[in-house]
């Protein structure tokens, strides 16, 4: 049974930030002034299923972190926005490509920038550890900070309420 107040059998997209979401909100800096993120391994094997399984995943993200388009290829993520200033028309131009509702989408954020998207779209996700303006405006607060199994938290119950998490012999390996 899902923890999240939405009927997720609708959901046919899911939409994520970076920093903060799919990687900690503290970023370590290199020595040559690059910023690093990490990667959660439980998020990528719940993205690579999810896209498996037809859900459609996109990235909107301020950061210009281009090797994080090298980490979201072998998950069959290919909709990856970078260096976005203002994502709600990124994210509506892609609903509109794609055919989706606002209430087939779902959005995950965790900073203020997110907050114009998480209400455009019918399923607003926050991290545990995200502003609490955003915290204020999310239909569901995951019980897991960003970076740390926000992805594998929120598809896990999306594809158990569409009944294809784990249902055939391709769920068991990437």
């Amino acid at each position: 049974m899902s923890s999240i107040n939405y009927n997720l059998s609708l959901i046919k997209a899911v939409v994520f930030d970076i920093d903060g979401v799919l990687s900690p909100s503290t970023i370590p800096v290199a020595q040559d002034g690059t910023l690093l993120r990490m990667a959660n391994v439980k998020d990528g094997f719940a993205l690579r299923l999810a896209t498996k399984r037809g859900l459609k995943i996109a990235i909107i993200s301020g950061a210009d972190c281009y090797y994080m388009k090298n980490r979201m290829a072998p998950l069959g993520v290919k909709d990856i926005f970078l260096n976005i200033s203002e994502k709600l028309p990124v994210l509506k131009q892609w609903m509109t490509i794609n055919n989706l509702s606002p209430e087939e989408v779902a959005f995950v954020g965790d900073e203020i920038t997110d907050i114009p998207p998480m209400n455009h779209v019918a399923l607003s996700v926050a991290p545990a550890d995200a502003a609490t303006d955003v915290k204020s405006i999310a239909k569901y607060i995951s019980p897991v900070a960003g970076g740390y199994g926000v992805a594998r938290d929120l598809l896990e119950q999306i594809l158990k309420a569409q009944n294809s998490w784990l249902d055939a012999d391709d769920s068991y390996y990437w």
